[in-house]
């Protein structure tokens, strides 16, 4: 596995929330003293506030967009605050208040969850892991070893300081962790040949040639990251330890893949009851250099921007099938293309035999699907292609209780929220000048 494991936008209560986090996004036009009169008002409702940003409005006018951060108390106070602004400001939205203490459907009818809107704001989830990370549980091999939970521990320090756009720290891996990196490298790379789909065999050379894999070396997700930047715009992210499904699908949709840098323990070189670092270069990196995965992975990231809880765990059902446990059709054969599978050596075989169970990829179907942890899987999903993957999830998040869309801006690293008649036409002049960029290449090859 990876280190991871009904929404709407509405004027003046709009909400995306996590408990006590929120933040309110006005417009105001250019005229003396407004920005003041807006901030006035805010703080007499004796809020503290956290953070505040302008930016040039994305609509016609020569107006301002304002984000400001706080920590509301209750719902009431959100309400209170929303108010005031209408009064002196326009575009007024909330965006954080439905896990307020005191807030009830009710209070702020059209409610989602927080999620994050700038590739910064991943920030925010760098020590909110569930488990594992510096802490193990009583079953893991290294449990007992003083000296490996410390060295867990200093490892684990690196994701918890690190901020977006640092360069991300090496790690100086012992004798012992290399070697525990040998067995598992050079066990795989025997298996992939006649296992693993045509696209991650096809960027495998490229990561030996670009990246430092190899049997006695430990590649440093600084320079991987790097390539997968190159290759599709991904990047890698260190992280503690397991992150909310939540959490982790978000990152997704900014191209952010959360990987630890930890390996497992030494006694048990074929066996990891959680991510490692073995599991997330050889397994889920080759992917993310692929196009067409890179998209599909993003599209299960953008789906689960403020989703409900319910939807959470439907899209992370989805993504355990696929990125995690998916198997492909190529020509008249199955291969594997999830993780999970290509970092298992007993998992890799066991789910190209005549034993489990194989279905066709519905994401509708998939989503429902019950799924062991701890054991081989009994039944994987079949795609017939990352796009055509991509395309059916993308059908399945239609189909969710989100009735706003949201679109990754790539210049700017953010998520752009379609709320509006303005923001929906501006996207569309964007795709009006890529066919009309299309249209001219075309001619030209004809």
């Amino acid at each position: 596995m990876s280190a991871s494991s009904p929404a709407h936008l509405h004027k003046c209560t709009d909400a995306t929330i996590v408990p006590g986090k929120t933040t309110i996004h006005f417009t105001i036009t250019d005229k003396v003293g407004a920005l003041d009169e807006c901030l006035t008002a805010i703080k007499a409702m004796n809020i503290s506030l956290t953070r505040i940003e302008s930016r040039p409005s994305k609509t016609s006018e020569f107006d301002y967009e304002f984000f400001v951060d706080f920590e509301a108390a209750t719902s009431k106070q959100v309400l209170e605050v929303s108010k005031s602004l209408e009064a002196i400001s326009k575009q007024v939205h909330v965006v954080g208040t439905g896990g307020v203490a005191g807030a009830a459907s009710t209070d702020i009818p059209d409610s989602t969850p927080w999620f994050p809107r700038k590739m910064v704001d991943l920030d925010t989830f760098a020590d909110k892991v569930l488990e594992m990370g510096e802490e193990l549980d009583a079953d893991h091999p290294g449990a007992k070893d003083a000296v490996y939970r410390a060295r867990r521990s200093e490892i684990t320090k690196i994701a918890k300081t690190y901020k977006t756009g640092q360069p991300i720290p090496h790690v100086e891996y012992t004798a012992v962790e290399k070697e525990t990196w040998t067995t598992v490298f050079n066990k795989l790379i025997t298996m992939f040949p006649n296992y693993a789909c045509r696209e991650h065999q096809y960027v495998f050379p490229l990561l030996i040639q670009n990246c430092g894999y190899g049997p006695d070396n430990i590649p440093q997700l600084d320079g991987v990251s790097k390539f997968l930047k190159d290759c599709t715009g991904f990047t890698l992210r260190p992280v503690m330890g397991l992150l909310t499904s939540r959490d982790f699908l978000n990152g997704l949709a900014f191209r952010v893949f959360h990987s630890t840098q930890y390996i497992r323990h030494h006694s048990k070189p074929l066996y990891t009851p959680e991510p490692d670092v073995c599991h997330e270069l050889l397994g889920h990196v080759p992917l993310f250099a692929n196009p067409d995965f890179a998209d599909f992975s993003q599209e299960i990231g953008l789906a689960s921007l403020g989703a409900s809880d319910d939807d959470i765990e439907r899209l992370a059902t989805i993504y355990w099938f696929t990125v995690e446990f998916g198997i492909c059709r190529q020509g008249d054969q199955l291969r594997a293309y999830g993780a999970g599978l290509l970092s298992s050596f007993g998992e890799l075989e066991y789910c190209l035999s005549d034993k489990p169970e194989v279905r066709p990829f519905e994401p509708s179907k998939v989503a429902q699907q019950k799924y062991p942890i701890t054991e081989y899987q009994p039944v994987y999903f079949v795609a017939e292609s990352f796009k055509d993957a991509q395309m059916r999830v993308r059908e399945f998040a239609n189909s969710l209780s989100r009735p706003f869309s949201v679109r990754y801006n790539a210049y700017t690293e953010s998520i752009e929220i379609l709320d509006s008649k303005e923001k929906v036409l501006r996207y569309a002049q964007s795709i009006k000048t890529d066919m009309l960029t299309l249209v001219d290449a075309l001619g030209r090859l004809a």
